[in-house]
C-alpha cells in the first residue's frame, strides 16, 4: 500500500515544463513512492494514482539540480496535466505521461525548496506515481504541514471546470493559497449531491464523497470500481468544511424538501468523524442571464438545513449568503460558469467573509 500522510521532500525554484523519456539518466538517485518523505495529499488509490481534481504531492528537498517523475501505466494517456508550485510561486502547468518525465528545475534554491504537485483536472486526472529521480547529491528533508486545512466538496462551480488551469484557478483553490493552508478539492461537474445518475456521473457526491474514486471511475479501464476512503490518511484532519453544491440536483428537479433531507443526511455523516469542526454552507450565486436577474434554485434548502443543525445543538455550521457574488460579467457565457476573473472575484469576497467571521490568514509556511 502507498504510505500514510506525512511530510516530504524536493526542491525545485523554476518547474515550467516536462518531457517523457524512457529511462532516467545514471547520474540521479531513486526515491520510491512509499517514501515517508513524500507528503500525499487528496485520495490515492493503492497502485498508486489519484483520483479527483487537485490531487497530488508536496517535497521538500536541499541542492536540488535534476527531478524527473518516473510515472506508471494507470497515468492517464497521451497525458495528465499537472499543477507545479515552486517555493509557492503560482502554479504553472506540465504535461506528464506514462514513463520517465524530466522537470526543468534551473534556479532551484540551493539551500532548500518546496516543490508542489496537483492533477488539475476534473477529468483524464490520474497520475501514477511510481517513483522519483533526483541528483545524487540532493537531500530529502521532512514537509512539514500547514495547520489549518479547508476541505471543500461541490460540483462543477468548485472543480474548476472550463478553466484553462483547471481547479489551480478555481476559488477555492485559490482561497487556500491565500490563507496559506493545506487544501482537499471534492468536487465533480455534473454530480448531484442525492445519490443518482447525473450528466454522466453514476453516483452523487453524498455517495462518493467517501470513495476513493471520484465520479468518473466506471468509464477508468484499470480501475472501475470504488473503494471506500480511509479518512484517517487525511494528515492533519480538516480544520473547515466549506460545501457548495444542490446546482445538478435542481436541474433534475429533485424536490427541495429531498434536497434538504439528503444535505441533512450528508452532514450528519461527516459530523460522526468531524464533530464540531466549522462547517460553511454557501447558498446559491445563481446563473447570471444577460438581460436580468440571476435565477436561483432551492430558495430555502441551505437556510433550513443550518437552522435544522442548530436545533440540534450544533452551532459550529455557518451559513454564507453568495447572492450579489457573480454578475453575467462573471461567467462564460457559452456556459454561465464563472470564468478566470469570476473565480478571483469569488475568492476575494469569500475570504473577505471568513475574516469578517473570525479566520485570520496564516503568516507563513512552515516548510521553506
Amino acid at each position: 500500500m502507498f504510505p500514510s500522510l506525512l511530510a516530504a521532500a524536493l526542491t525545485l525554484a523554476g518547474a515550467i515544463g516536462a518531457k517523457a523519456s524512457p529511462v532516467a539518466s545514471a547520474e540521479t538517485q531513486s526515491i520510491p513512492y512509499t517514501s515517508p518523505f513524500i507528503y500525499y495529499h487528496g485520495r490515492w488509490d493503492a497502485a498508486p494514482a489519484t483520483w479527483w481534481a487537485s490531487s497530488g504531492f508536496k517535497l521538500h528537498v536541499a541542492n536540488l539540480k535534476s527531478l524527473t517523475l518516473a510515472l506508471g501505466p494507470n497515468t492517464t494517456s497521451p497525458l495528465a496535466s499537472l499543477g507545479v508550485s515552486v517555493d509557492y510561486q503560482p502554479f504553472v502547468t506540465v504535461n506528464v505521461s506514462e514513463g520517465v518525465n524530466e522537470i526543468n528545475v534551473n534556479g532551484a534554491n540551493p539551500s532548500s525548496s518546496v516543490v508542489r504537485f496537483n492533477v488539475e483536472e476534473w477529468q483524464d486526472n490520474r497520475v501514477n506515481l511510481e517513483r522519483i529521480e533526483l541528483n545524487t547529491d540532493a537531500t530529502l528533508l521532512p514537509y512539514v504541514p500547514q495547520p489549518l486545512v479547508f476541505q471543500f466538496i461541490g460540483d462543477s462551480l468548485s472543480a474548476g471546470q472550463f478553466l484553462p488551469m483547471g481547479v489551480d484557478q478555481a476559488w477555492n483553490f485559490m482561497t487556500a493559497e491565500t490563507f496559506k493552508a493545506e487544501h482537499r478539492i471534492n468536487a465533480q461537474p455534473g454530480a448531484t449531491l442525492t445519490d443518482m445518475e447525473s450528466y454522466g456521473n453514476v453516483h452523487g457526491v453524498s455517495f462518493q464523497y467517501f470513495r476513493t474514486e471520484d465520479t468518473g471511475y466506471y468509464n477508468t479501464p484499470q480501475h472501475n470500481y470504488t473503494t471506500p476512503w480511509d479518512f484517517l490518511r487525511d494528515q492533519p484532519p480538516p480544520t473547515h468544511f466549506v460545501i457548495h453544491i444542490g446546482a445538478n440536483d435542481a436541474s433534475w428537479d429533485v424536490p427541495e424538501a429531498n434536497f434538504t433531507q439528503t444535505y441533512l443526511a450528508f452532514v450528519e455523516r461527516i459530523r460522526t468523524m468531524y464533530p464540531i469542526e466549522p462547517i460553511f454552507v454557501f447558498t446559491p450565486w445563481g446563473w447570471p442571464q444577460p438581460d436580468g436577474p440571476n435565477t436561483y434554485y432551492y430558495p430555502n434548502a441551505y437556510t433550513d438545513v443550518v437552522a435544522a443543525r442548530h436545533a440540534l445543538g450544533d452551532q459550529q455550521i455557518f451559513l454564507v449568503n453568495t447572492t450579489g457574488w457573480v454578475d453575467y460579467s462573471d461567467v462564460y457565457p457559452a456556459n454561465i460558469h464563472p470564468d478566470v476573473e469570476g473565480h478571483q472575484k469569488i475568492a476575494g469576497l469569500f475570504e473577505t467573509w471568513l475574516e469578517g467571521w473570525g479566520l485570520q490568514r496564516l503568516p507563513e509556511w512552515l516548510t521553506t
